[in-house]
């Protein structure tokens, strides 16, 4: 019945605390891209990839006590930090959701800045199309963002990365 919220579960379980809205959307799109199944309809928004859907199942998540949401205010804005709680590493234990590697690809995403998850989430949104288009696309709709081609570059690398925990491991 809650499957789906299960999997959004496994995900922060698997990768411990994440800091930030735009930097959960942007790991759990990235996971999706990855063949995880998470099944959360995406769409482009300001700051790349965004699934109104998965807002809602973190809020609902957040409403039954599986996930713990603390507001931190940082200067002129708000910063939410996202934690599986001990009601929902118990409601967790009754899904058996196999999902190989999710942890390493996670706690590796974890580990990486939100600027740079929206960029690799943006290169995957768009990688139907030839690199050079895609790089014309970040270009044009990420422009305050003002990334370099070495930072379009790493992206690529580091989505190669991410698909080697996933296929050299299987």
């Amino acid at each position: 019945m809650l499957t789906e919220h299960a999997k959004v579960m496994k995900a922060l379980a698997a990768a411990g605390e994440i800091v930030g809205r735009k930097k959960l959307q942007k790991m759990i799109y990235i996971a999706k891209k990855l063949q995880f199944p998470f099944y959360e309809k995406f769409d482009f928004h300001f700051y790349g990839p965004y699934s109104e859907e998965l807002t809602w199942r973190i809020e609902e998540l957040c409403n039954l006590g599986f996930l713990h949401e603390a507001k931190e205010k940082k200067g002129g804005y708000v910063q939410y930090r996202y934690t599986l709680t001990e009601a929902g590493e118990q409601f967790l234990r009754h899904y058996d959701l196999d999902m190989p590697h999710l942890q390493d690809c996670l706690q590796d995403m974890n580990e990486q800045n939100s600027r740079f998850l929206e960029l690799v989430s943006t290169v995957l949104y768009f990688e139907h199309l030839p690199k050079e288009e895609v790089i014309e696309k970040i270009v044009l709709l990420k422009s305050k963002q003002r990334y370099t081609e070495e930072e379009i570059n790493t992206a690529y690398a580091y989505i190669e990365k991410l698909r080697g925990y996933v296929y050299s491991k299987a």
